[in-house]
């Protein structure tokens, strides 16, 4: 997302965008993207200084860390961001700030559910959907 800060009115601007997070190279082996990143923005100008209020909103998926079932996690993120004016370059990317900020709320063991059981050790049963009958050691 790019942003003119000659192009911003006085009384601001708002602005609504969907971006690829290939395009954004946001997709791990563990994290997918299911469509693109809805980005909502309220963007004003204070005479050196542009502020970006942003909303993001997307939808995830993973595989529980514990049983190796798929499951969707709903990502939405409020980010504030201040940048100083540039007369010479005007053009302010959000990019890689927007890259950043996700990538910080990235769950590190993402779980389908809290108490989650996992697999067996012994014959690899997802304990979620019952016990196993292999006696494990």
């Amino acid at each position: 997302m790019k942003i003119d800060a000659n192009k911003i009115p006085p009384e601001g601007l708002a602005l609504e965008e969907d971006i690829d997070a290939l395009a954004l190279e946001l997709e791990t082996d563990i994290i997918k993207f299911q469509g693109p990143i809805k980005i909502k923005a309220d963007i004003s100008k204070v005479t050196n200084a542009v502020s970006v209020s942003l909303v993001l909103c997307a939808c995830l998926r993973a595989q529980c860390s514990r049983c190796l079932s798929d499951l969707t996690l709903d990502l939405k993120k409020d980010l504030k961001l201040n940048y100083p004016v540039n007369k010479l370059n005007p053009i302010i990317e959000l990019d890689e700030d927007i890259r950043e900020d996700i990538i910080l709320d990235y769950p590190i063991k993402p779980l389908c559910k809290d108490n989650c059981r996992g697999l067996c050790p012994k014959c690899g049963k997802n304990l979620n959907e019952g016990g196993c009958s292999c006696a494990v050691t």
